[in-house]
């Protein structure tokens, strides 16, 4: 600890088919962000829910790719922070839920 007021951490996060080395981030500054993926992105993807820290303001564009790496996004894919609809560029902030869904067709 730092004077009692930071704690520094670091590790390895597991994301089922990754592992990522998690750096050192000062915890008061750390996010806790809840991902999930839905339908056939999950499955093609190979990703189910995760929950993530960040160290800093993120979008969700940023989310996707602290998770996915350089997987392009699915034209036409629908994200969610919080439920509600958005786009890639939306801020995430501590304790929000990221949801991303395949693109829809139907008639």
């Amino acid at each position: 600890m730092d004077g009692g007021f930071r704690r520094r951490f670091g590790g390895v996060v597991n994301l089922g088919n990754r592992i990522i080395e998690s750096r050192s981030v000062d915890r008061k500054s750390c996010m806790a962000i809840h991902v999930r993926f839905f339908a056939s992105l999950r499955e093609r993807l190979d990703v189910g829910d995760q929950d993530i820290t960040a160290s800093a303001a993120s979008t969700v564009a940023e989310v996707w790719q602290r998770i996915v790496g350089d997987t392009v996004p699915p034209a036409n894919m629908l994200v969610a922070v919080n439920m509600e609809y958005t786009d890639m560029q939306a801020p995430v902030r501590d304790g929000d839920e990221v949801a991303f869904f395949p693109p829809v067709t139907g008639g």
